[in-house]
């Protein structure tokens, strides 16, 4: 009955314009991931470990790829086994291509959620998209296809069954009774139906990668929350509904925690990872975030805006938000690496108290109009997105960062010549082609060094940076490891390629863009 007082019908069959807006950004990110193409750093080394364990029908538990730890204990397999299986799945049935549909589909399905969530807590459809379309730009730089994108969709995923079962709560759901049956009973099923996703979540997040404690957190937060509000309200006869949920849904997922390969031995090896010397002192996106960098710089620009949004909302902000607020914020200061998590939980909060403080300026309530030139634009738009499928992405004119489903960088033809003319091994490589190494040239050429970091001695890094710097006695460090070939990237080694073009003990074999191979006269 909107027409009568609005003069505007509903047309069946067209989308309202304020559709358009989600729908804008969630294309967007599609789109995006379609034509991003595949990074040598870590995709290749997980397809090889997928290969080994669909092989052996075990999950490897030492380093078989390097000849500098060969045989060292490596318990990151037991992390990653489950996304590297259905990575190298992925690529048997349909290569590169059906790789990177499936990456794009799994990670735009993460803000897929997050956006709806978003749109459900603030009533707008703009601000939700606005929201998220923060979240992405704070994530674009963890985009890779890798084991840890498979476990983005969970944390909104957590918030949204957060979000489901104190409303069911509020309802009267979880036992609380209420007048019928049917309604009490339907009220019920939801609110365990949503309690089932943290232990099902957990369980698919500890064996995909080592981020599953973020999982933990926000439930345990969520629990902090609840408790909170029963001290706030007084101790009650009978303990609520919420906080009992809360509890529950943490000790499931806790107990969920424990379903991988290495059991209470997933905990421990991440708190050797969070102290590790390598990994702290040598990669940058597990450094803190700084100006110097576009992510760093978004994140802490967020950071104070976020604070700043909390501090004049005319919403009091709920203790749950505050909590997820500081928490992953602490976080996203310690490692770059969080500035992800940061915008996924953050984006509902963003939207609830950008729609408070902005009101009927930025929310779209109902009734939505509905029109034809929004519909033909939605229409256009999905269009777009799906010609930059995988597929069709040698048709399009992309620029050379971007062409391609493997990216430039990778020593694709530089492997094939080594396999093919076999040069004398070992080989000294830039690392970021040890990954590439690991799944093309094993067990031909086992790798100096690769994205594994913590796999390697500190001595063994300090060798790399040495030599990879032309350092004084750089071929002697190479004598001591045997080398005799040396496959050097111009971009990441120019310093060493000239000291080996100019060394009266190294010739050159092979040159294209990625890469310069020599081997010892």
């Amino acid at each position: 009955m909107a027409h009568i007082f609005t003069g505007y019908r509903p047309v069946r069959g067209l989308i309202p314009v304020a559709y358009l807006w989600p729908l804008t950004v969630l294309l967007g990110v599609f789109a995006f991931l379609n034509t991003h193409p595949i990074r040598p750093h870590d995709f290749w080394w997980h397809m090889a470990v997928g290969r080994e364990i669909l092989a052996s029908r075990r999950i490897p538990a030492v380093d078989t790829f390097s000849f500098t730890v060969a045989g060292a204990p490596y318990p990151s397999y037991a992390a990653f086994w489950l996304p590297e299986v259905l990575l190298y799945l992925f690529y048997s049935l349909g290569g590169p291509a059906l790789v990177v549909f499936a990456h794009s589909l799994t990670v735009t399905a993460a803000y897929g959620l997050t956006v709806a969530l978003a749109w459900r807590v603030s009533g707008s459809p703009r601000v939700a998209a606005g929201a998220t379309f923060l979240a992405a730009a704070l994530g674009i730089n963890d985009w890779n296809v890798r084991p840890q994108a498979a476990t983005f969709f969970l944390a909104p995923l957590f918030l949204w069954a957060i979000y489901e079962i104190q409303r069911s709560e509020r309802a009267g759901g979880g036992g609380a009774e209420r007048e019928g049956g049917p309604t009490r009973t339907g009220q019920s099923l939801r609110f365990w139906g949503w309690l089932a996703v943290f232990p099902i979540g957990m369980a698919l997040w500890v064996n995909g990668h080592g981020s599953f404690p973020l999982g933990l957190l926000i439930v345990g937060l969520w629990l902090v929350d609840e408790v909170w509000q029963i001290w706030r309200d007084g101790a009650s006869v009978r303990l609520p509904h919420g906080a009992a949920a809360a509890a529950g849904a943490l000790a499931l997922a806790a107990a969920a925690c424990l379903l991988n390969p290495r059991g209470l031995g997933a905990f421990s090896y991440l708190a050797e990872m969070s102290v590790h010397p390598v990994i702290q002192g040598m990669v940058p996106e597990w450094a803190p975030p700084t100006f110097s960098t576009i992510t760093g710089t978004l994140f802490l620009i967020g950071l104070l805006l976020t604070a700043a949004l909390l501090a004049v909302s005319p919403r009091r902000p709920a203790p749950l938000e505050l909590l997820l607020f500081l928490a992953f914020a602490a976080l996203g200061l310690r490692t770059v690496r969080g500035a992800i998590w940061f915008g996924l939980v953050m984006a509902p909060v963003w939207a609830r108290h950008l729609s408070a403080l902005f009101g009927t300026v930025l929310r779209s309530g109902p009734p939505y109009k509905r029109t034809f030139s929004a519909t033909l634009l939605a229409v256009l738009l999905v269009v777009g997105a799906l010609v930059t499928l995988p597929w069709f992405k040698e048709h399009l004119p992309l620029p050379p960062a971007k062409a391609g489903l493997i990216s430039a960088e990778t020593p694709v033809a530089a492997t094939e010549f080594l396999l093919r003319e076999r040069p004398p091994g070992p080989l000294f490589h830039a690392m970021p082609f040890g990954s590439y190494l690991i799944w093309a040239a094993q067990p031909a050429y086992p790798v100096f060094v690769d994205s594994r970091i913590e796999l390697y001695a500190v001595d063994v890094w300090l060798d790399y940076l040495h030599i990879s710097a032309a350092g004084c006695e750089w071929e002697e460090r190479l004598a001591r490891y045997g080398v005799c070939t040396l496959m050097l990237s111009p971009q990441e080694q120019p310093t060493l390629v000239a000291a080996a073009r100019a060394s009266p003990h190294w010739e050159q074999i092979y040159e294209d863009s990625a890469a310069v191979i020599f081997v010892r006269r």
